[in-house]
């Protein structure tokens, strides 16, 4: 385990919880002290302050890469050289050329390299992706995904040199990455436009944005973000089809609320801003926000010699879609997404479907408040766009 900040601390609990076969055998942390006292706390035998040395041990097989931004080539590179299977936190870099290195280093040492993307395994986001995935809402035209709070932990999110950016490179690489989900995979991603501004932090680094991507498909991915939204972490999806809607709320709003005085209490769930008052606790935090079925998908495809859900190369397109965010921002205008390396199989453009009725074309039909049922139709020839009645309502005795 690289790392020993909140997204440390979430990994280890997730891979020691629930009488869990996978252990920790060797943390790295900066601090000498910190290592050591995280060891302790998670009964983990090493704790050393050398990248190279945690990564090298005998007692390593993989890599788990839960360090800032900026050290996430290196530690790449180290693991790669060593052998060891590889996990990276999101973002899996700060911009696609260091995510393209990256996948090739990973893709050319012939060792595991997943994409530890956490929130697209909520167990929400797992269910909703059977239903897109067996045509229960159609073609997806649109998908939404909503990711707010007061702002990061750690004070190198806020160095837009070290994370590559703001809350785009930090919350926008999980939206855009639950979006390509619903879309498909498959569906290239080609034109991105994006808002950002830096609104109420003192920093360079954007702490709001919002942008729409554009799919080969037809289909429209929107996000927003922001640094400084107040009351905890809202995290929500929407999904819209020719024949279905999904609407998901993952963290702030699922059912568990409660009122307190403050008395007792201290830690509610991440980004809480308050201990008293009305909470929204969560039931259980890692596998509500994806990591149990995250780490059981890496795992299970390492034995199983497959690609993960999300891979390295998901990494990589998501950087490509996030630095034409950032170069929207700045043209405002609609800009490419620039991928060197497309492996998806494309799509077919979402099919505008044509029924008739009397030899017009059906534009929408629905029922009416007494029963009748209503069309509205096209003629063709004329243009003109017509109402008729086409079935009236049953006589009442």
């Amino acid at each position: 385990m690289l790392g020993t900040g909140l997204i440390g601390l979430f990994y280890t609990a997730t891979l020691h919880g629930q009488r869990n076969r996978d252990r920790v055998e060797v943390v790295y942390s900066r601090s000498r002290d910190r290592a050591e006292a995280f060891a302790a706390e998670y009964g983990i035998s090493h704790a050393v302050t050398d990248v190279e040395q945690a990564i090298a041990h005998p007692d390593t097989d993989t890599v788990v890469i839960g360090l800032p931004n900026h050290l996430h080539e290196e530690a790449v590179d180290l693991a790669a050289r060593h052998r060891k299977a590889i996990l990276c936190t999101k973002p899996l870099a700060r911009t696609a050329d260091e995510a393209k290195r990256m996948l090739d280093v990973a893709e050319g040492a012939g060792v595991f390299a997943g994409y530890l993307e956490d929130l697209c395994y909520t167990p929400k986001t797992l269910k909703a992706l059977k239903m897109v995935q067996a045509g229960q809402l159609g073609a997806v035209t649109w998908a939404r995904s909503r990711e707010t709070h007061p702002g990061p932990h750690s004070a190198w999110f806020w160095d837009a040199r070290q994370a590559g950016g703001g809350a785009i490179v930090d919350l926008g690489c999980h939206c855009i990455e639950i979006v390509r989900n619903f879309v498909g995979k498959d569906n290239k991603p080609l034109e991105v436009m994006c808002w950002t501004d830096t609104l109420v932090h003192p920093i360079e680094a954007e702490d709001n944005g919002i942008a729409l991507i554009r799919f080969e498909s037809g289909a429209i991915g929107q996000f927003e973000v922001s640094w400084t939204f107040r009351g905890g972490m809202d995290l929500r999806d929407e999904v819209a089809g020719t024949e279905g809607t999904l609407w998901l709320n993952h963290f702030l709003r699922t059912g568990f609320e409660a009122f307190t005085s403050g008395e007792g209490g201290a830690y509610v769930a991440e980004k809480s801003e308050t201990a008293s008052g009305w909470l929204f606790p969560v039931g259980d935090e890692v596998s509500e926000l994806g990591y149990v079925d995250m780490f059981t998908d890496m795992f299970e495809a390492m034995d199983a010699g497959r690609q993960p859900m999300e891979s390295f190369y998901d990494g990589y397109v998501v950087n490509a879609i996030v630095d034409a965010c950032y170069r929207s921002a700045a043209s405002r205008a609609w800009e490419p997404v620039q991928l060197a390396d497309w492996r998806g199989g494309g799509v077919e453009r979402i099919a505008r479907g044509r029924r008739e009725h009397d030899g017009k074309t059906v534009i929408k039909e629905e029922t009416m408040p007494d029963g009748r049922r209503k069309l509205i139709l096209k003629d063709e020839e004329s243009g003109e766009f017509v109402d008729v009645i086409a079935q009236a309502p049953s006589a009442t005795l």
